[in-house]
């Protein structure tokens, strides 16, 4: 999956660009300034970028140039967003290395258009067809062979996450994480039925068996979107992600697989919100040390609604409110969570 960089200062049209690829089935990331971003590379290596002319403190034009200083990425794809009023700037962004320029306003078509003939310049394209994702954060759904899989039941599709969750299985551990109120004859009837579900949802050879345990076919190998925020989670905890990137990753959470009620989904759900929790903490005393107290206070109030009793959350965002002179610092000290308070 390609991955772009969108760089512009309104909020505007960073969503729209970023609703529009990620629509297309590219990884996108954002920053709204030019100097984050800087930050931002030297960690993230996308495949393309994309940034606005005119910014404050620092130009799309000057971002290009410090881009290009860079030797791993002075060949990278990098497109100009400019308005009519800025076109006499173009030709030198051109002289300075861009590869293409878009001009404002710009339709869907035009931006997509654009993207996927500098991808295939460097022979990237948007996922291939036979590609698959799984999708468990927030959401419950499995991309194939570019289209979203239609289950034929719904416990296929806890089956499918629970193979990629544990690798490889015998038909009684599965039985007794998906139906453990059920005796053993019955949990094991009902996962070989809920087996070939999965393969009818997907293809006979989705799943393997080999001395009476079952896997996912190798062949399948998902992009797991649990399995990234994982990996990224570790990352934070190492140092190695800046605060843009923070921001994008507690972006990312949300409930394990919504709608299904099973302990082996109990046991995924406490562990990815106690890394979520780590993350938060992570962000918010980011947030602190670049001067932003108001964003240090939303991650601890983020915190706060997954863990009510995190006393360090607490203090922070005490801390944080007494910062911006916010009266609600002393509704934190009193331990008083007022957004979950119904005020109606």
């Amino acid at each position: 999956m390609p991955r772009i960089l969108v760089v512009d200062d309104d909020a505007a049209i960073v969503k729209l660009i970023s609703v529009i690829l990620s629509r297309a089935g590219h990884e996108v990331r954002t920053s709204s300034h030019p100097v984050e971003a800087l930050d931002l590379l030297k960690v993230f290596t996308p495949d393309l970028i994309i940034s606005d002319v005119v910014m404050p403190y620092m130009t799309g034009l000057e971002f290009l140039e410090q881009v290009r200083d860079h030797e791993h990425l002075s060949a990278m794809p990098f497109i100009l967003l400019s308005s009519h009023a800025e076109r006499t700037d173009v030709r030198r962004g051109m002289n300075l290395g861009a590869d293409d320029y878009l001009p404002k306003p710009f339709t869907p078509a035009d931006l997509t258009t654009a993207v996927d003939a500098r991808l295939r310049r460097v022979g990237l394209t948007a996922q291939a067809e036979s590609g698959t994702q799984a999708k468990g954060l927030g959401t419950a759904q499995v991309i194939w062979q570019g289209g979203q899989v239609s289950w034929v039941s719904r416990k296929a599709l806890e089956l499918f996450f629970y193979l990629l969750e544990h690798k490889e299985v015998t038909s009684w551990e599965a039985a007794e994480a998906l139906w453990p109120e059920k005796d053993e004859s019955r949990a094991s009837s009902l996962f070989h039925t809920t087996l070939h579900r999965l393969r009818k949802s997907l293809s006979n050879e989705a799943v393997t068996s080999h001395n009476r345990k079952y896997a996912l076919a190798p062949g399948l190998n998902p992009e797991y979107d649990v399995q990234r925020y994982e990996l990224l989670a570790g990352q934070a905890e190492a140092g190695s992600l800046g605060y843009e990137e923070l921001k994008e990753l507690v972006g990312q959470y949300g409930t394990f697989l919504p709608g299904a009620d099973s302990p082996w989904v109990d046991d995924v759900r406490s562990r990815l919100e106690q890394t979520q929790m780590n993350l938060l903490g992570l962000a918010a005393r980011a947030a602190s040390e670049a001067g932003k107290p108001k964003e240090a206070a939303q991650y601890h109030q983020r915190a706060l609604s997954l863990d009510p009793m995190s006393e360090q959350d607490w203090k922070g965002l005490q801390a944080a409110l007494d910062t911006l002179g916010d009266p609600r610092a002393r509704m934190a000290e009193q331990r008083e969570a007022w957004w979950a308070t119904d005020f109606d």
